[in-house]
C-alpha cells in the first residue's frame, strides 16, 4: 500500500515534466499583416502551342502527260524563276501523236473540199428540180460530216500539241525548290492523276506557322495578336510574328479537338526551315506600364478578431464605401481602411488597377502568423531525447 502512495505523485510528476520538455513556451506565435506596394509593371497571358513551319506559297509542280524523264535541269535547293524549264520528257512519241493528229487534219480538210464542191454542184440541180430530194439530203449529209470531220481533226492536233509542251516542265512561280521527286530515265505515268515531280517555296523570307490550338484556349486568339515562337535548331533564338488567320475547322485526334493558327513568321535571315517543329507563345493579352495589385489583395477582408490581436494596428472605418463595387484594404500608419477600386484585365496572379489606387501605396493581402522572437523559453533549455537535435548543438 505505500508503494501505491508514493507511485501516484511520481507519475504526475514526470507528466508536467513531459509537457515542460516537449511543449515550452518559447514556441509562441505573433500575428503581423501581409502588405505589397501598388507599383507598374508589364500584364500579360498567353496561349501555347506547337506548330509547323511552312513556306506561305508551297506550289507543287507536274506533269499531264506520261513518259520517261529525258532531263533534269534543277536539283534540291535551286533558285528558279518562273518560265524556267525544269525537266523535259522524251517527246518522240508526242511528236509522232502530233504529226499522225497533222495528217489526219489534212485528208479531212481534203474530203471537206471535194464534199464541198459536190454540194455546190448538187445545190443548182435542187434548185432546177433536176435531182430528187433524198438525193439532195445525201448530199447535204455528207458535207455537214466533212464540215464536223475538219473541226474534230483540229481539236486533235491542238491536244496533240498540248501534250507536246506538257512534256516540257516548266516552274510557273519564283522560288527554291525544296523537293525533286524523279530522276532522269524514270518514267512517269498521268493516268488517274497528276504526278509531282517538283515542289517550289516562292519565297523562303516569308514563312508561316501553322500551330494547333487546343479549343479551351482558342477563344482567347484573334487575328493581329502578337507571337513569339521558339525552334529545336536555334534553342536560344526568339522569332516573332502574328496571328494572320484563325481557321474555323476542328481537327480530332485521340479525342483532343484543336484548331489551326496560321502565323506570319518574317524570316529574313532564312534561319527558318520548312519542316520545323515551332514552340508557339501567343499573346492573347498585353498590357504594358500599368498599376498591378496581387490578385489575393482583392479577396482580404479584415476578421475584427484577428485584426484586434495585431499590436499597433486598427481598423478605420471609411463612409465612402459603395456596395457592389471592388475594393481593397489599404494600409495607412497604425490602421487599415477599405477603398473602392476599379480593375481592368487580370493574368490570373496580378490584376490592373484603372482607378482608386496611387502607386506606392501598401495594400493588404493578408494576415501572417510569425516566431515572437520576445518570448523567451521557460524550459530551462530542457528539449526531448528523442528530438533531433539543432545545428551546431549536442
Amino acid at each position: 500500500m505505500k508503494k501505491k502512495k508514493y507511485l501516484i505523485p511520481l507519475l504526475l510528476l514526470l507528466l508536467v515534466g513531459a509537457v515542460f520538455v516537449f511543449f515550452p513556451k518559447g514556441n509562441k506565435q505573433k500575428l503581423t499583416l501581409a502588405t505589397e506596394r501598388v507599383k507598374k509593371g508589364n500584364l500579360t497571358t498567353t496561349v501555347t502551342a506547337t506548330g509547323t513551319v511552312e513556306p506561305i506559297t508551297l506550289v507543287e509542280v507536274g506533269t499531264q502527260v506520261s513518259g520517261v524523264i529525258s532531263k533534269i535541269y534543277v536539283d534540291f535547293n535551286s533558285v528558279v524563276k518562273a518560265g524556267q524549264v525544269l525537266a523535259e520528257l522524251d517527246k518522240r512519241m508526242l511528236s509522232s501523236e502530233l504529226e499522225t493528229a497533222q495528217a489526219t487534219l489534212k485528208a479531212k480538210e481534203v474530203e471537206y473540199q471535194q464534199q464541198q464542191r459536190n454540194y455546190n454542184r448538187n445545190k443548182e440541180l435542187w434548185e432546177k428540180q433536176a435531182i430528187s430530194k433524198a438525193d439532195w439530203e445525201d448530199v447535204q449529209t455528207a458535207y455537214e460530216t466533212a464540215k464536223l470531220a475538219v473541226t474534230s481533226s483540229k481539236a486533235a492536233v491542238f491536244k496533240s500539241q498540248t501534250n507536246l509542251g506538257y512534256a516540257t516542265i516548266y516552274s510557273t512561280i519564283d522560288g527554291v525548290v525544296v523537293s525533286r521527286a524523279v530522276e532522269e530515265g524514270q518514267t512517269v505515268a498521268a493516268s488517274f492523276s497528276t504526278p509531282t515531280l517538283f515542289t517550289i517555296a516562292n519565297d523562303l523570307t516569308k514563312m508561316r506557322v501553322i500551330a494547333n490550338v487546343d479549343e479551351a484556349d482558342i477563344g482567347q486568339v484573334k487575328e493581329g495578336q502578337k507571337v513569339v515562337f521558339t525552334v529545336d535548331a536555334y534553342p536560344n533564338d526568339e522569332f516573332e510574328g502574328k496571328v494572320v488567320q484563325v481557321r474555323l475547322e476542328a481537327t480530332t485526334t485521340s479525342n483532343v479537338v484543336t484548331y489551326e493558327v496560321v502565323i506570319d513568321a518574317p524570316n529574313p535571315d532564312l534561319k527558318l526551315k520548312p519542316g520545323l517543329t515551332a514552340n508557339v507563345n501567343i499573346y492573347t493579352l498585353e498590357e504594358n506600364n500599368v498599376l498591378l495589385i496581387s490578385a489575393k489583395a482583392m479577396r482580404f477582408s479584415p476578421d475584427k478578431d484577428v485584426i484586434g490581436q495585431i499590436e499597433g494596428i486598427g481598423i478605420e472605418q471609411n463612409s465612402d464605401i459603395s456596395t457592389g463595387k471592388k475594393s481593397v484594404w489599404i494600409k495607412s500608419g497604425n490602421s487599415i481602411k477599405q477603398k473602392n477600386i476599379s480593375v481592368g484585365t487580370s493574368d490570373g496572379i496580378n490584376i490592373q488597377v484603372l482607378d482608386g489606387l496611387n502607386e506606392g501605396d501598401e495594400v493588404v493581402t493578408g494576415v501572417t502568423q510569425k516566431a515572437d522572437p520576445t518570448a523567451a523559453s521557460e524550459s530551462g533549455g530542457e528539449s526531448s531525447p528523442f528530438m533531433p537535435k539543432p545545428p551546431g548543438k549536442k
